[in-house]
């Protein structure tokens, strides 16, 4: 009897480890993650999906080493899909590139990059939720909203993120007469979610 198609899924879905094919710049490691979203319907306002990680309270979006084999953005959507377990559409334009200190590695005095990651986040449109995936052991997925997202960024860098997604949302939208109520809502969401921000400029060091 054949597993079930899931079950299959998993099967050829692995997670790659360790850093054998790891890319670099000089001595800056190179990652690649992004933001999921969905939009909402009816005009309703995008949600954001983020993961936990092993040993951690608070939430991130998927991230990780950009590999020799592949081009930056095959190497944020396959963080998607091993971390949080989703496809979807990239845009190939990033939301930014930031500079992350890992905590694996001792922190070098002055501007020294040793140990530090240089990270390139897309935006990805959420087409497709697997129902297994391959760290779904070590990294659970949880859907919020703008706010909440905010609210949950432990680093600059997420918030930043975020920011320009929403951004590039904002300005995608069709203005149309109808749309006043919808537009009004937005501009209330940002607003807020702006604040949030600003309130909450913590300057923690990233893990990569």
């Amino acid at each position: 009897m054949a597993p079930p198609a899931a079950e299959i899924e998993k099967m050829v879905v692995v997670a790659r480890k360790g850093r054998l094919r790891q890319r670099y710049d000089g001595e800056y490691r190179l990652v690649a993650g992004c933001v999921p979203y969905r939009v909402g319907a009816a005009g309703g306002q995008p949600q954001l999906l983020m993961v936990s990680t092993p040993n951690r309270d608070d939430l991130v979006f998927p991230k990780g080493g950009w590999e020799d084999d592949e081009d930056v953005h095959e190497a944020a959507c396959r963080e998607a899909l091993e971390e949080a377990g989703v496809k979807g559409t990239i845009d190939r334009t990033a939301l930014g590139m930031w500079v992350f200190r890992s905590k694996s590695s001792p922190v070098s005095s002055g501007d020294s990059p040793r140990g530090a990651c240089k990270g390139y986040i897309f935006a990805l449109e959420v087409a497709e939720e697997l129902q297994q995936w391959p760290e779904q052991d070590t990294h659970g997925r949880q859907w919020v909203s703008p706010e909440d997202a905010y609210r949950l960024c432990r680093y600059d860098w997420m918030r930043e993120a975020l920011s320009a997604l929403l951004d590039r949302l904002a300005d995608a939208e069709t203005a149309a007469p109808s749309a006043q109520e919808r537009d009004d809502d937005r501009d209330r969401v940002y607003m807020m979610v702006k604040a949030a921000a600003a309130a909450t400029a913590d300057r923690a060091v990233a893990l990569c």
